[in-house]
């Protein structure tokens, strides 16, 4: 139970160590106006064409209403442009601003400079081994929100959707 005790302190100390990173490199300059959470959503977006809010909820697995929450704030500081459909107006589409590109490309910057900085430690055949161990991972994680989900959605099923909390 070692290894799982070391793997468990080396997963969390990552995870807080690249979001405090992440805070610092991403909210400066020009995107002091908002947060880290913020600069993913936009990620979500892209600049790509327009997303409906719902394709982003879902890519960011947060409920509409978390969404509704961010994109409100972005759509105030001039990130995100909101528009309904011509074709469908029930659905709202998403899309990035010339000020929501520049932090969607300054964010993109971050993260170049970020994995090349940390993948110039390895070798070819070290960086495919961490490659294929980090898969591990997200396999794993990916499994057990699914499965978790269902667990969730059985539960509200068994009390007709009323939780016990």
């Amino acid at each position: 139970m070692e290894m799982g005790k070391t793997l468990n302190t080396l997963l969390v100390t990552l995870f807080r160590d690249i979001m405090n990173i992440e805070q610092d490199a991403l909210i400066s300059g020009e995107f002091t106006d908002i947060t880290v959470n913020d600069m993913h959503v936009i990620e979500a977006i892209d600049c790509a064409e327009s997303k409906p809010s719902s394709v982003i909820a879902k890519k960011l697995s947060v409920t509409m209403g978390t969404l509704t929450k961010s994109i409100d704030r972005l759509t105030r500081t001039g990130y995100v442009l909101r528009e309904r459909s011509e074709a469908d107006k029930r659905l709202v589409l998403l899309s990035l601003t010339e000020k929501g590109k520049r932090a969607y490309a300054h964010h993109m910057k971050f993260h170049e400079e970020m994995i090349r900085a940390a993948m110039a430690q390895f070798n070819k055949q070290e960086a495919g081994i961490l490659i294929y161990s980090l898969q591990g991972l997200v396999d794993y994680f990916n499994s057990h929100k699914k499965s978790e989900s269902e667990r969730v959605r059985a539960a509200e099923n068994r009390t007709n959707g009323k939780l016990p909390c």
